[in-house]
């Protein structure tokens, strides 16, 4: 079995009151969060940066304290079980247009209930709900 570790963010932004998340469309359909695999000597807080940067051009990023959310799942690679971790964390940017790279189809910036409606992942909508409960009580 192959390990992969990997680091992603939820990343939102303000527009007026409401609160907007990112999901990139992914090539094989689904929706979900900014991540990717760390490389040799990189924290997880470096990938997450780096991740961000080469799938959505967006550099400005502010943390969220508190906030490091686990997952775990298995998927089948060029007939080899891979075992992936992916730690996410929630970051706030100011930016809106992003250019999306090759490894995706498009991106949305997406409300609360409607991001929950469109993530594809039930470990993903289990992040997006916990970046919710955080954001609803912190800012």
């Amino acid at each position: 079995m192959i390990e992969e570790t990997s680091a992603g963010i939820v990343l939102f932004r303000k527009e007026n009151t409401k609160i907007l998340f990112l999901l990139l469309h992914y090539p094989s359909g689904h929706w979900d969060f900014v991540k990717g695999k760390m490389e040799k000597d990189e924290s997880t807080h470096e990938t997450a940066i780096r991740e961000t940067r080469e799938e959505t051009g967006i550099v400005d990023i502010t943390f969220v304290k508190n906030f490091e959310e686990w997952i775990k799942y298995d998927f089948q690679y060029q007939g080899e079980l891979v075992h992936k971790k992916v730690v996410f964390f929630l970051a706030k940017t100011e930016t809106e247009e992003i250019e999306i790279s090759h490894e995706h189809l498009g991106y949305t910036w997406m409300d609360y209930n409607t991001a929950m409606e469109k993530t594809t992942f039930d470990n993903a909508k289990t992040v997006l709900t916990r970046a919710q409960i955080l954001l609803t009580k912190t800012l």
